[in-house]
């Protein structure tokens, strides 16, 4: 199933424009996550930080998504900045663009997410693989990551960072 485009206000840690059209050809793993959710905080983010930090940017992106639907006064953009500044999170997070009259933000209602922390991972022929709400193993996640970007690449290829064996 070929996923929707991301509906995002504002992209940070990035000077691009991030979109899932001119991100194909890369696995895409997002994770969707509100600043004030205790799983997001604790296991998810720092998940996402971990596979952003292991595996090379040629072959996988790394993103983030605030997808907020409730707390909204408290979790502005600048709020928002603070916080993966304190948390050194430095793989791009995009802000989910707020509906019209809904709690609910565009992407999160697309993707029609019961709430955070929520996993999107995407092939390199931009095919929905895992939508996943809640926590995923770090192995199972690491793993599935690993299998879709080494598809159709040669056994020997390193799909990691140099730095990183």
């Amino acid at each position: 199933m070929k996923p929707p485009e991301l509906i995002v206000s504002k992209w940070l840690n990035t000077n691009q424009n991030l979109s899932l059209e001119k991100l194909k050809g890369k696995v895409v793993a997002i994770h969707a996550f509100q600043m004030l959710c205790p799983g997001c905080v604790l296991h998810g983010i720092p998940q996402a930080q971990r596979l952003y930090e292991i595996f090379s940017q040629e072959f996988v992106e790394v993103l983030g998504l605030h997808t907020v639907f409730e707390h909204h006064e408290g979790m502005q953009e600048a709020s928002l900045r603070a916080f993966l500044h304190e948390f050194r999170i430095s793989f791009p997070v995009g802000i989910d663009r707020p509906s019209k009259g809904r709690d609910i933000p565009e992407t999160m209602n697309m993707y029609q997410m019961r709430g955070t922390p929520t996993w999107i991972v995407i092939d390199k022929k931009g095919e929905l693989k895992i939508h996943s709400f809640g926590k995923i193993d770090d192995i199972v996640l690491g793993a599935e990551v690993s299998r879709l970007a080494l598809e159709d690449l040669h056994s020997n290829t390193n799909i990691f960072k140099k730095d990183k064996k």
